[in-house]
Formats: C-alpha cells, structure tokens, sequence
C-alpha cells in the first residue's frame, strides 16, 4: 500500500486561535495536580453569571411544542422582528435585512465571505477578536491591521486607519466595546471612521456583542445610528450580553443605502439558504431576551464593575505593569515591560502558578510590546489570589528570566 501525506489547503496555514490554543498547555499543567486559575475564556457561565429565567423558559417550551426542525434561513419571524426593533431603539435607521445566525461569529464570517475576493483585504483592529484574521486568512484576503491607541484609552488609530486604506480594501472592522481591551469607542472616533468609509466607498462590520456591558455611566452609541446611508453590519447576540454562548445565537442588521447593498445582501441570503437555518428552538429566547425584565443585566454590571475595579487596582500597583481602565466586555489587556515575547511569559506562569491568561500577541499589539489579555468574570476570591500570583511571578520572571 502506497504511503502519502494529506496536505490540508493553503488558507489553514495562518489559522491560530490563542483562546483556545494555550489550553493544551493549561490541561498539561493541570495534570500534575497545580490549582489552576482560569483568567483565559470569556464565558459567564463558567462563573457566577446566570441568562434570565424568561428567555430560558421560552426556549424550553419551543422545544416541548418540538419547534426542532429547521427554521426559516433568516430566522423566525419574531426574533428578525424583535432584533429590528432592537435597532431602532439604538437608532438605527434604513434596515434592509436581518438574519438569525449560529452565534455573531457566522454572521461575521458570512457577511465577509459575501464581500471580499482572494487579495482583497478589511482593516481590522489590533488589538482585536482573531475571528476576524482566521475569516481572513480562510478567504485569502491579506491581512491589513489598524491600531487601537493604548495611550488614548485603546481608541482607534484614525490616522493609521488612513494610511492603511488601498485600492482592494473592502471594509473597516469596529469592535465596540472592545474585545480583548474593554474599550468603547468615543462619538468624535466613529464619526471619523464613517467619514473614511464614505470617502473610501467602505462597507463597515461593527462588532456590538457587549453593548449592554458598560461601566462608568459610559454610553454605547450604535455606529449605525450615526449614519443612516452608509452600509453597515451590525452584529449582536445573545452569547454575551443574556449569558448564553452556548446558544451559539446571533445576528446580523444590514443599513444603508439600499441602490449600494442590493446585490450585497442577497449574496449574504444565499449562503443563509445555503446554509439552511440557525439553531432553532434558541430563537425563541431572542423576543424575550430583547424585550423582557433586563435585571439580570444590572446584578451582572455590578459584580462585574466590581471586578473591573479590582483588576485595575492590583494589576496597576505592580511596578513594570500597567493596565488601561476597561469601559465594558469583561476583558483587560495590561501592558508588560518584558524583553521577552509575552508568549513565552505566558507560557511559565501557567507552568509555575497555574494561572492561565492569553498572550497580547494572540489578538494583535503595536510590535515592541507585551501585553496579555486577563477575563474578570471569575469571582473575587479567585481574581484576587490569581493577581497576587501574577505579581508575585512577574517581579521573579523579570530577575530570572528576562535580564
């Protein structure tokens, strides 16, 4: 029998997904019986965080009247209904479509599947989700990174994004808040960016998933609701803001000129039909989600300001490590002064302490720095004795290690 090696495609080779990929080191460590501090996967419901009963009981009975078959491709009538009316509450205005997907992240992929062609490229954000770069690669698109400014509070560098717009970019990502920094995005910025989008003829993808995850009193404005011509995806879900990820729920808002997205929105609708449906019986928890008792948000937005609070407070007070105040999500992505690449920082706290976080390079940093993106969703306790142990370790790792 002859031997021969399968070689998978070209467009896997730039696949990488630090969230995931530094928990094979995390199980290895855990098998030698260490405490493991999982600082690492944005998950609520790892933690103390709980969806609203409503939403859950809504699901529950759609499956009891065996609502488990497939669904419309779009989504059924009364969540598209519901997540229209949701944007509009936002602002938003001139809505031509919107679609159910398996979680935001298909809504994101088919939205940039339908647009950009092999060479084409979007401007992504650095630091940012690396959905957004494996999408890219998978497509072969190249990869063409902005920066978010660490210095003005991890805002969007306008100035890079204009020096990085070419004749094959297509569109520019937002995500706000921001994933892994906690930043969300001024007025001033997202009318700078809509200005670039209709300068360039750029459709803009805009990340919302944590918009009811603020601190602070800061507000979230729907990049959309600034503009009502240029086209705009917006995307959201269930997954964060009503604590069910593994509802794998969400949905995209298309806006804008319709003459300009015509053809863009029934290339999206083919790959829906082509696709056939998202989960089904999980829709049903969309109408009740979006418009039932939100007080789950307000117990969630206290323990999580809370911990916001304290991962500043520690992190900040170690000397060599500084944090920018996050205004939502549940993520901080403090900056190391290292000689070292943070990977391998990483890599040795996890092996001598047990606290797993995931390096800054994983999302995207200004080359030259060292960050590492830390979740405050554990409880007090476990945050606590996790920074104390990153503290602990940092000052030993900078005279050991990184001389």
């Amino acid at each position: 029998m002859n031997q021969f090696v399968i070689k998978p495609a070209d467009r896997t080779e730039k696949i990488t997904y630090a969230v995931r990929d530094i928990i094979v080191l995390a199980n290895e460590v855990a098998k030698s019986g260490k405490e493991m501090l999982y600082l690492n996967i944005g998950d609520p419901n790892l933690y103390d965080f709980e969806p609203p009963r409503h939403m859950i009981d809504a699901t529950y009975k759609a499956m009891l009247e065996n609502k488990n078959g497939y669904s419309p491709s779009s989504g059924i009538k009364s969540a598209v209904d519901a997540i229209e009316r949701e944007a509009v509450r936002k602002g938003i205005k001139n809505i031509h479509d919107v679609f159910v997907t398996t979680g935001a992240s298909e809504a994101i992929e088919l939205a940039l599947t339908a647009l950009v062609n092999k060479g084409d490229n979007v401007l992504t954000p650095t630091p940012g989700y690396p959905l957004y770069t494996a999408v890219a690669s998978k497509l072969q698109a190249y990869e063409n990174p902005y920066y978010l400014d660490e210095e003005n509070g991890w805002q969007p560098d306008i100035e890079d994004i204009r020096s990085k717009i070419n004749e094959n970019t297509k569109g520019i990502i937002i995500i706000n808040p921001n994933n892994p920094t906690g930043s969300n995005c001024s007025k001033e910025t997202l009318i700078k960016i809509i200005e670039l989008a209709q300068e360039h003829n750029l459709v803009i993808f805009a990340d919302e998933i944590y918009d009811k995850l603020l601190f602070d009193d800061e507000e979230h404005i729907s990049i959309a609701s600034l503009n009502s011509d240029v086209p705009i995806i917006t995307f959201g879900g269930l997954s964060k803001n009503y604590m069910v990820p593994g509802f794998r729920i969400g949905w995209g808002v298309v806006s804008g000129e319709h003459s300009v997205l015509k053809d863009y929105i029934e290339a999206i609708n083919k790959m829906l039909r082509a696709r056939l449906s998202a989960n089904h019986p999980e829709q049903y928890g969309i109408q009740p989600a979006l418009e039932g008792d939100q007080s789950h948000l307000t117990t969630a937005i206290e323990k999580l300001h809370r911990r916001r609070d304290m991962t500043y407070e520690m992190l900040n007070a170690v000397e060599g490590i500084s944090c920018v105040k996050p205004k939502g999500a549940f993520y901080a992505f403090p900056k190391f002064e290292l000689n070292n690449d943070d990977n391998h920082f990483v890599v040795e706290l996890i092996k001598e302490t047990g606290v797993v976080v995931v390096p800054g390079s994983g999302f995207g940093q200004i080359p030259g720095t060292k960050h590492c993106r830390v979740v405050f969703l554990p409880q007090d306790e476990v945050l606590m004795k996790a920074y104390e142990k990153i503290s602990e370790f940092y000052l030993k790792y900078r005279k050991n290690f990184d001389s």
